[in-house]
């Protein structure tokens, strides 16, 4: 929207000095955003501390430190990642939409 504004406005010099305010009461709509917290990684957050989640993010991390520590391997994680996210989204999706309005 400001980019229309100032193609609209390029060549009058009065309806630039106009534009000022107005970008400067667009950042500050745009900090404000910012300190917006989204509910769906607080929600996460939470979940990957139960009991059931940490049980897979054990595996998973316990996988991943075995693969790091080959220097040459086909062997993957994706199974133990899937479990790990499966795990802490069925868990996101009991809680989540009770706390978005």
């Amino acid at each position: 929207m400001v980019f229309e504004r100032k193609m609209l406005t390029s060549g009058d010099p009065e309806d630039e000095e106009e534009d000022g305010p107005a970008e400067e009461e667009e950042e500050e709509e745009e900090e404000e955003e910012e300190d917006m917290v989204d509910p769906l990684e607080t929600m996460r957050t939470k979940c990957e501390q139960t009991e059931h989640c940490v049980h897979y993010k054990e595996r998973l991390e316990s996988c991943e430190a075995r693969v790091g520590s080959k220097s040459s391997t086909s062997e993957e994680c994706t199974e133990e990642f899937f479990d790990f996210l499966h795990a802490r989204d069925h868990c996101v999706a009991h809680k989540l939409f009770h706390h978005v309005k």
